[in-house]
Protein backbone atom coordinates (compact mmCIF):
# COMPACT_ATOMS: atom_id res chain seq x y z
CA UNK A 1 0.00 0.00 0.00
CA UNK A 2 1.52 3.31 -1.17
CA UNK A 3 0.42 6.46 0.60
CA UNK A 4 0.23 9.78 -1.18
CA UNK A 5 2.76 12.47 -0.21
CA UNK A 6 0.02 14.51 1.45
CA UNK A 7 -1.03 11.59 3.67
CA UNK A 8 2.59 10.81 4.55
CA UNK A 9 3.33 14.40 5.57
CA UNK A 10 0.05 14.66 7.47
CA UNK A 11 0.76 11.44 9.38
CA UNK A 12 4.28 12.63 10.16
CA UNK A 13 3.13 15.98 11.51
CA UNK A 14 0.36 14.40 13.58
CA UNK A 15 2.92 12.09 15.19
CA UNK A 16 5.27 14.99 15.88
CA UNK A 17 2.45 17.06 17.37
CA UNK A 18 1.45 14.12 19.58
CA UNK A 19 4.99 13.77 20.91
CA UNK A 20 5.32 17.53 21.33
CA UNK A 21 2.10 17.81 23.33
CA UNK A 22 2.55 14.79 25.61
CA UNK A 23 6.33 14.70 26.08
CA UNK A 24 8.27 17.78 25.05
CA UNK A 25 5.91 20.44 26.42
CA UNK A 26 5.68 19.00 30.00
CA UNK A 27 9.41 18.29 30.10
CA UNK A 28 10.24 21.71 28.72
CA UNK A 29 7.95 23.38 31.27
CA UNK A 30 9.70 21.61 34.17
CA UNK A 31 13.11 22.56 32.81
CA UNK A 32 12.05 26.18 32.38
CA UNK A 33 10.72 26.43 35.93
CA UNK A 34 13.82 24.69 37.25
CA UNK A 35 16.42 26.92 35.65
CA UNK A 36 14.48 30.22 35.63
CA UNK A 37 15.93 31.26 39.05
CA UNK A 38 19.44 30.35 37.88
CA UNK A 39 21.91 27.49 38.15
CA UNK A 40 22.92 28.50 41.65
CA UNK A 41 19.41 27.96 42.98
CA UNK A 42 19.19 24.63 41.18
CA UNK A 43 22.44 23.28 42.66
CA UNK A 44 21.46 24.59 46.09
CA UNK A 45 18.18 22.68 45.89
CA UNK A 46 19.71 19.34 44.84
CA UNK A 47 22.54 19.60 47.38
CA UNK A 48 20.43 19.89 50.53
CA UNK A 49 20.94 17.17 53.16
CA UNK A 50 17.55 15.65 52.29
CA UNK A 51 18.38 15.53 48.57
CA UNK A 52 21.82 14.03 49.13
CA UNK A 53 20.35 11.47 51.53
CA UNK A 54 17.63 10.53 49.02
CA UNK A 55 20.26 10.15 46.31
CA UNK A 56 22.32 7.88 48.56
CA UNK A 57 19.27 5.73 49.35
CA UNK A 58 18.34 5.47 45.67
CA UNK A 59 21.87 4.54 44.62
CA UNK A 60 22.12 1.98 47.44
CA UNK A 61 18.88 0.37 46.26
CA UNK A 62 20.29 0.21 42.72
CA UNK A 63 23.54 -1.29 44.04
CA UNK A 64 21.56 -4.09 45.70
CA UNK A 65 18.84 -4.69 43.11
CA UNK A 66 21.06 -4.88 40.01
CA UNK A 67 23.43 -7.64 41.22
CA UNK A 68 20.49 -9.68 42.57
CA UNK A 69 18.62 -9.39 39.28
CA UNK A 70 21.73 -10.46 37.38
CA UNK A 71 22.45 -13.30 39.79
CA UNK A 72 18.97 -14.78 39.47
CA UNK A 73 17.97 -13.44 36.06
CA UNK A 74 20.73 -15.03 33.97
CA UNK A 75 20.20 -18.58 35.35
CA UNK A 76 16.43 -18.17 34.89
CA UNK A 77 16.94 -17.10 31.29
CA UNK A 78 19.20 -20.12 30.74
CA UNK A 79 16.58 -22.47 32.16
CA UNK A 80 13.84 -20.98 29.98
CA UNK A 81 15.94 -20.95 26.82
CA UNK A 82 17.64 -24.32 27.18
CA UNK A 83 14.93 -26.54 28.71
CA UNK A 84 11.39 -27.73 28.12
CA UNK A 85 9.48 -28.63 31.24
CA UNK A 86 5.98 -28.73 32.64
CA UNK A 87 4.92 -25.37 33.96
CA UNK A 88 7.22 -23.37 31.70
CA UNK A 89 4.34 -21.28 30.35
CA UNK A 90 3.21 -20.52 33.90
CA UNK A 91 6.74 -19.44 34.85
CA UNK A 92 6.87 -17.17 31.81
CA UNK A 93 3.59 -15.58 32.88
CA UNK A 94 4.84 -15.04 36.44
CA UNK A 95 7.99 -13.34 35.13
CA UNK A 96 5.89 -10.96 33.05
CA UNK A 97 3.53 -10.24 35.95
CA UNK A 98 5.25 -6.96 36.98
CA UNK A 99 4.48 -5.59 33.50
CA UNK A 100 0.76 -6.13 34.02
CA UNK A 101 0.27 -5.45 37.73
CA UNK A 102 0.10 -1.92 39.08
CA UNK A 103 3.07 -1.07 41.34
CA UNK A 104 0.61 0.02 44.04
CA UNK A 105 -0.81 -3.51 44.10
CA UNK A 106 2.73 -4.81 44.45
CA UNK A 107 3.18 -2.63 47.52
CA UNK A 108 -0.08 -3.87 49.04
CA UNK A 109 0.93 -7.48 48.39
CA UNK A 110 4.27 -6.94 50.12
CA UNK A 111 2.51 -5.44 53.13
CA UNK A 112 0.26 -8.51 53.33
CA UNK A 113 3.33 -10.73 53.22
CA UNK A 114 5.91 -8.87 55.32
CA UNK A 115 3.84 -6.49 57.45
CA UNK A 116 3.47 -6.92 61.19
CA UNK A 117 0.15 -8.75 60.64
CA UNK A 118 1.29 -10.45 57.43
CA UNK A 119 2.20 -14.01 56.58
CA UNK A 120 5.86 -13.43 57.44
CA UNK A 121 5.19 -11.01 60.26
CA UNK A 122 7.25 -13.21 62.57
CA UNK A 123 10.39 -11.83 60.89
CA UNK A 124 9.76 -8.49 62.54
CA UNK A 125 8.21 -9.82 65.76
CA UNK A 126 10.74 -12.56 66.50
CA UNK A 127 13.87 -11.48 64.64
CA UNK A 128 13.47 -7.72 64.98
CA UNK A 129 14.05 -7.16 61.26
CA UNK A 130 11.71 -4.45 59.99
CA UNK A 131 10.83 -5.08 56.35
CA UNK A 132 7.79 -2.95 55.62
CA UNK A 133 8.19 0.81 56.22
CA UNK A 134 11.94 0.30 56.18
CA UNK A 135 14.79 0.05 53.69
CA UNK A 136 14.37 -3.72 53.05
CA UNK A 137 10.81 -3.10 51.88
CA UNK A 138 12.06 -0.64 49.25
CA UNK A 139 14.56 -3.23 48.01
CA UNK A 140 11.89 -5.95 47.79
CA UNK A 141 9.50 -3.67 45.92
CA UNK A 142 12.23 -2.60 43.50
CA UNK A 143 13.28 -6.20 42.86
CA UNK A 144 9.69 -7.21 42.10
CA UNK A 145 9.09 -4.47 39.52
CA UNK A 146 12.47 -5.02 37.79
CA UNK A 147 12.58 -8.83 37.70
CA UNK A 148 11.64 -9.20 34.00
CA UNK A 149 14.24 -6.88 32.48
CA UNK A 150 17.39 -9.01 32.64
CA UNK A 151 15.49 -12.22 31.86
CA UNK A 152 13.62 -10.77 28.89
CA UNK A 153 16.77 -9.24 27.39
CA UNK A 154 18.97 -12.31 27.82
CA UNK A 155 16.53 -15.08 26.87
CA UNK A 156 16.04 -14.04 23.20
CA UNK A 157 19.82 -13.79 22.77
CA UNK A 158 20.21 -17.34 24.09
CA UNK A 159 17.55 -18.58 21.67
CA UNK A 160 19.37 -16.90 18.80
CA UNK A 161 22.74 -18.34 19.79
CA UNK A 162 21.55 -21.92 20.04
CA UNK A 163 23.56 -24.62 21.77
CA UNK A 164 26.10 -25.62 19.11
CA UNK A 165 29.05 -23.77 20.66
CA UNK A 166 28.21 -24.96 24.16
CA UNK A 167 27.94 -28.58 23.01
CA UNK A 168 31.25 -28.30 21.16
CA UNK A 169 32.94 -27.00 24.31
CA UNK A 170 31.45 -29.84 26.34
CA UNK A 171 32.79 -32.47 23.91
CA UNK A 172 36.25 -30.92 24.26
CA UNK A 173 36.15 -31.46 28.02
CA UNK A 174 35.07 -28.02 29.18
CA UNK A 175 33.22 -27.88 32.50
CA UNK A 176 29.84 -26.18 32.82
CA UNK A 177 31.40 -23.16 34.48
CA UNK A 178 34.16 -22.83 31.86
CA UNK A 179 31.57 -23.05 29.08
CA UNK A 180 29.43 -20.40 30.69
CA UNK A 181 32.31 -18.04 31.49
CA UNK A 182 34.14 -18.30 28.16
CA UNK A 183 31.33 -18.87 25.66
CA UNK A 184 27.85 -18.11 27.00
CA UNK A 185 28.57 -14.96 29.01
CA UNK A 186 30.55 -13.15 26.27
CA UNK A 187 27.78 -14.01 23.80
CA UNK A 188 25.01 -12.51 25.95
CA UNK A 189 26.94 -9.47 27.13
CA UNK A 190 24.93 -6.96 25.07
CA UNK A 191 21.58 -8.35 26.14
CA UNK A 192 22.73 -8.51 29.76
CA UNK A 193 24.06 -4.95 29.69
CA UNK A 194 20.83 -3.72 28.13
CA UNK A 195 18.83 -5.47 30.87
CA UNK A 196 21.02 -3.89 33.54
CA UNK A 197 20.50 -0.41 32.06
CA UNK A 198 16.72 -0.89 32.06
CA UNK A 199 16.85 -2.19 35.63
CA UNK A 200 18.78 0.87 36.81
CA UNK A 201 16.33 3.22 35.10
CA UNK A 202 13.25 1.51 36.51
CA UNK A 203 14.72 1.26 40.01
CA UNK A 204 15.57 4.97 40.15
CA UNK A 205 12.17 5.97 38.78
CA UNK A 206 9.92 3.62 40.76
CA UNK A 207 7.34 5.38 42.89
CA UNK A 208 4.07 3.48 43.46
CA UNK A 209 5.40 0.29 45.02
CA UNK A 210 8.07 2.16 47.00
CA UNK A 211 5.52 4.62 48.33
CA UNK A 212 3.42 1.82 49.80
CA UNK A 213 6.25 0.08 51.68
CA UNK A 214 8.35 3.07 52.75
CA UNK A 215 8.09 5.20 55.85
CA UNK A 216 9.34 8.12 53.70
CA UNK A 217 11.73 9.27 56.42
CA UNK A 218 14.66 11.36 55.13
CA UNK A 219 17.96 9.56 55.54
CA UNK A 220 16.33 6.18 56.11
CA UNK A 221 13.76 5.26 53.48
CA UNK A 222 13.21 8.25 51.24
CA UNK A 223 14.23 7.86 47.60
CA UNK A 224 14.47 10.60 45.00
CA UNK A 225 10.97 9.95 43.68
CA UNK A 226 9.53 10.08 47.19
CA UNK A 227 11.42 13.31 47.83
CA UNK A 228 9.81 14.87 44.74
CA UNK A 229 6.35 13.93 46.02
CA UNK A 230 7.16 15.09 49.56
CA UNK A 231 8.44 18.50 48.45
CA UNK A 232 5.50 19.10 46.15
CA UNK A 233 2.94 18.12 48.79
CA UNK A 234 4.57 20.52 51.28
CA UNK A 235 4.39 23.40 48.82
CA UNK A 236 8.11 23.42 47.99
CA UNK A 237 7.39 23.26 44.28
CA UNK A 238 10.77 24.50 43.13
CA UNK A 239 12.53 21.77 45.11
CA UNK A 240 10.29 19.20 43.43
CA UNK A 241 11.13 20.63 40.01
CA UNK A 242 14.86 20.51 40.76
CA UNK A 243 14.83 16.86 41.84
CA UNK A 244 12.61 16.00 38.87
CA UNK A 245 15.19 17.58 36.59
CA UNK A 246 17.91 15.51 38.25
CA UNK A 247 15.88 12.36 37.60
CA UNK A 248 15.30 13.43 34.00
CA UNK A 249 19.03 13.88 33.55
CA UNK A 250 19.54 10.31 34.70
CA UNK A 251 16.80 9.18 32.31
CA UNK A 252 18.46 10.96 29.39
CA UNK A 253 21.78 9.36 30.31
CA UNK A 254 20.10 5.94 30.34
CA UNK A 255 18.53 6.69 26.95
CA UNK A 256 21.92 7.59 25.51
CA UNK A 257 23.38 4.35 26.84
CA UNK A 258 20.49 2.41 25.28
CA UNK A 259 21.10 4.03 21.89
CA UNK A 260 24.81 3.26 22.08
CA UNK A 261 24.12 -0.34 23.08
CA UNK A 262 21.63 -0.76 20.23
CA UNK A 263 24.20 0.55 17.75
CA UNK A 264 26.94 -1.72 19.07
CA UNK A 265 24.60 -4.70 19.15
CA UNK A 266 23.61 -4.08 15.52
CA UNK A 267 27.28 -3.68 14.53
CA UNK A 268 28.22 -6.90 16.33
CA UNK A 269 25.36 -8.70 14.57
CA UNK A 270 26.62 -7.56 11.17
CA UNK A 271 30.07 -8.90 11.93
Amino acid sequence: MILSPLVRYLTRYIALAYILLLVLVPVGLILWRTFAPGLGEFFASISTPAAISALHVSLLVVAIVVPLNVLFGVPTALVLARNKFRGKAALQAVIDLPFAVSPVIVGVALILLWGTAGVFGFVEHNLGLKIIFGFPGIVLASIFVTVPFVIREVEPVLHELGIDQEEAAATLGSSWWQTFWRITLPSIRWGLTYGIVLTVARTLGEYGAVLMVSSNLPGRSQTLTLLVSDRYSRGAEYGAYAISTLLMAVAVLVLVVQVVLDARRAKAGEQ
